[in-house]
């Protein structure tokens, strides 16, 4: 699919159904290196998988914006879906409305990363390029693929905040939701993090720990040219139990653990847990420059508070020794609050064409940014750490 050229700017819009067809270090150099899940090697290993394509509903349709030498200056990962699963901003109630009123919801646009509520860019800039312009330009990119395409809507999910800025100029509806993260403000070491809690949760944090490992279980962080396929096979095994209890049928298959091995291994951290000599446990991260993203875990042995060590206090362990300065640990998870992470609000932006859908949208999403607003507050007065240590998070109301 090719868009008309932009002749006021001397930009041409095309759609790219075939990331591997793209080059790597062109993608990139739009993508930047800060968020991993952005990266051609992450999003090409999605489709080379399978994980992504026609027959799983979530068709790639990524905008590139090149000039006239034919390089990109922007890009966007976008996919043209045909249901609303593995999104995490949840519209099927919008969907069920619609069709029930006669309308047809489906197909629609994604601008996301597919299975992955991360925070990150979605409209890429290319350094050095006029931001504001390639932006609209990508917007104005999306429009035009919309219309080819029959669309009901576009929806760019879990936004940062030059995107979003961009996409609500744009004239698109605005949603929030909440997440988790932990934030270093300087602790150094862990036991100087449980020194800013309040002492009944430093106390709880302490025995959950010494509690989860009690069974004779070991930790290991493996990442790079130590991960091998053995390391795949054992954690593949731990998602697929988790994935088949929680929803069915798990997004991601074997192959692409080993692309992402092949392609990326510097940007993956692996927390296993072993006991008795075989690996029972375990979550797999990715590391971005000033974060760490936890995405999947699972386990073949239940054992009280493992979870919570794997995921959350080994995470924050592999953070203070890298310097990087967060943790977000997936979405949703109110527990995650005991735990030291914090209440951060997330960002999506929804274009809807047909006007009735979109002043009911529109509606709808203003009384549940009331509801957002209040959770928010609400979550705030439960952070454990100390009256007056409490760390000032960009999204969080300040304390």
């Amino acid at each position: 699919m090719s868009l008309p050229d932009e002749p006021d700017v001397g930009l041409a819009i095309s759609v790219a159904t075939n990331l591997k067809a793209v080059d790597a270090a062109e993608w990139d150099g739009s993508a930047g290196s800060d968020n991993p899940f952005v990266s051609h090697a992450f999003l090409s290993s999605l489709e080379e998988s399978g994980c992504v394509g026609p027959r799983t509903g979530w068709s790639p349709a990524h905008l590139i914006v090149s000039g006239a030498e034919a390089s990109i200056r922007a890009a966007a990962p976008c996919y043209l879906k045909t249901h609303s699963r593995g999104e995490y901003v949840f519209d099927a109630g919008w969907a069920d409305a619609y069709e029930r009123a006669g309308g047809q919801y489906y197909p629609k646009l994604q601008v996301s990363v597919p299975f992955t509520p991360v925070n990150g860019p979605r409209l890429l800039v290319r350094p050095g390029e006029d931001g504001n312009l390639m932006r609209r330009a990508l917007l104005s990119g999306l429009e035009a693929v919309r219309d080819q395409t029959a669309s009901s809507s576009t929806h760019l999910t879990f936004l940062e905040e030059q995107d979003r800025a961009a996409a609500q100029a744009a004239g698109y509806l605005i949603r929030t939701d909440q997440q988790f993260h932990w934030v270093d403000e300087g602790f150094g070491t862990f036991d100087g993090f449980l020194d800013a809690l309040a002492s009944r949760k430093r106390k709880a944090i302490r025995r959950e720990r010494r509690e989860a490992l009690a069974p004779g279980i070991e930790v290991e962080w493996i990442t790079g040219t130590d991960i091998r396929e053995e390391h795949w096979d054992a954690f593949f095994a731990f998602y697929m139990d988790t994935g088949s209890r929680k929803w069915g049928h798990p997004y991601l298959n074997r192959r692409f653990f080993s692309l992402i091995g092949e392609r990326m291994a510097d940007r993956v951290l692996l927390v296993m847990a072993k006991r008795a000599g075989r690996y029972i446990a375990g979550a797999i991260n990715f590391i971005g420059s000033e974060a760490l993203y936890g995405r999947n875990w699972g386990a073949v042995e239940n054992h009280p508070f493992l979870h919570f060590e794997i995921c959350y206090y080994q995470a924050i362990d592999f953070a203070l020794a890298r310097g990087l300065k967060r943790v977000e640990a997936g979405a949703q998870g109110e527990h995650k609050l005991a735990r030291g992470y914090r209440p951060v609000t997330t960002y999506s932006a929804h274009r809807i064409a047909d006007p009735g859908l979109r002043r009911a949208i529109s509606d709808y999403l203003r009384r549940e940014r009331l509801y957002v607003d209040q959770a928010q507050e609400e979550y705030e007065e439960a952070v454990p750490f100390r009256k007056g240590d409490r760390p000032i998070v960009p999204g969080c109301p300040e304390s």
